[in-house]
C-alpha cells in the first residue's frame, strides 16, 4: 500500500507574480498528480467487502459477524487451514485449557509416559470426582474380569489372594467349606510345675510333663476350642487345670506311666472350658 503524495503544491503558483513562468499550471503537472492519486487508490482497500492478495500484516484486526479467510491463517507461529472447526478460542500447544471439547478418536500411544492400548471396538475407564487410581512399585498390574464385576475394597490392609499361602487375622467366615487343612501346632516344651496356657499361635499344643503341673487355661471365649497332647516323660508327675468342667464332674488323672501320650480336648462357651479326655496312648 503506498500514501498519496503530492508532486505539485498549485496552491504556491498563487503567490508568484503575473509573468513567472512557474505560475503556468502546465498539463503534465496536472496528469502526474492523477497517477499519483491512482496508485494510492488502487493500492487501498473498500470499506465494503475489500478483497486482499498476497501476505496482509496487521497489527491488531478486529473482525465482528460473519467473516470468510481464504485457504490458511498463520497466527502466533500456528497455521489454521479450512480444517479447522469449532467455535470459542484458539488453543496453541502450551498448556491449554480445553472446556468441553468433543474429541476423535486418539492417535496417541502414550500420554505423559502412560502407553495406551487401544482397545478393539470401546472401554470406559471411570474415576470419580476426587478420587485417585494410585499404583505402588515398578510392577504390572493386571485386573482381568469374564463378566460384569463389581468390587469394594476395604479403607486399609492388604488384600488376599485366591492361590498361594495367606494369613488371616481377625476374619469371620460364614458357612466355608474347608478341605485338607491344618491346624497350627505349637510345642510348649516341658511343663515344669506351671504352665499358661495361650492359643495365639495355634490351637493343636504339645506338653511333656517334667514336674507336678498346675495349667492355667486361656479365656474362655465362646467357640474356642484346642487340643493339648501330654507327654507323660519320665512318668509319675501330676497335672491340674483352672476353670475346668469335666465329664461326670471328675478331672482325668495324667498318665504317670513313662512314654505315654494323654490327649485332652477343650471347648468353651463363653464362661466355662468343657474338656474331655483319651489317655495312655503309646
Amino acid at each position: 500500500m503506498t500514501n498519496y503524495t503530492k508532486s505539485t503544491n498549485f496552491a504556491t503558483k498563487d503567490t508568484l507574480t503575473s509573468g513567472d513562468p512557474l505560475k503556468i499550471v502546465k498539463g503534465t503537472e496536472i496528469n502526474t498528480e492523477f497517477d499519483n492519486i491512482a496508485t494510492a487508490v488502487n493500492s487501498k482497500s473498500d470499506t465494503a467487502s475489500p478483497t486482499f492478495t498476497g501476505t496482509v500484516t496487521t497489527p491488531i484486526l478486529s473482525v465482528t459477524g460473519a467473516s470468510t479467510f481464504g485457504t490458511t491463517i498463520t497466527y502466533g507461529g500456528v497455521t489454521l487451514t479450512a480444517a479447522v472447526t469449532g467455535t470459542g478460542k484458539m488453543v496453541l500447544d502450551t498448556s491449554p485449557t480445553l472446556v468441553t471439547p468433543v474429541l476423535g478418536v486418539a492417535t496417541a500411544t502414550s500420554v505423559n509416559k502412560v502407553a495406551l492400548t487401544a482397545p478393539a471396538t470401546s472401554a470406559t475407564l471411570t474415576i470419580a470426582d476426587g478420587a485417585s487410581l494410585v499404583t505402588s512399585g515398578a510392577y504390572s498390574l493386571t485386573l482381568t474380569s469374564t463378566a460384569a464385576t463389581n468390587v469394594t475394597l476395604p479403607t486399609t490392609g492388604t488384600l488376599a489372594t485366591l492361590a498361594g499361602s495367606e494369613a488371616f487375622t481377625n476374619k469371620t467366615l460364614t458357612n466355608p467349606t474347608v478341605t485338607n487343612y491344618v491346624e497350627s501346632v505349637v510345642a510348649i516344651g516341658n511343663s515344669s510345675t506351671s504352665q499358661t496356657l495361650s492359643l495365639t499361635n495355634g490351637t493343636v499344643q504339645t506338653v511333656t510333663m517334667t514336674g507336678n503341673c498346675t495349667f492355667t487355661m486361656p479365656t474362655a471365649t465362646a467357640g474356642k476350642s484346642f487340643v493339648l497332647i501330654v507327654s507323660s516323660g519320665a512318668g509319675g508327675f501330676t497335672g491340674t487345670f483352672t476353670s475346668v468342667k469335666w465329664p461326670n464332674n471328675g478331672a482325668p488323672t495324667l498318665t504317670t506311666t513313662a512314654s505315654r501320650w494323654d490327649i485332652l480336648t477343650f471347648f468353651a462357651d463363653g464362661t466355662n472350658w468343657y474338656g474331655t479326655f483319651a489317655q495312655a496312648f503309646q
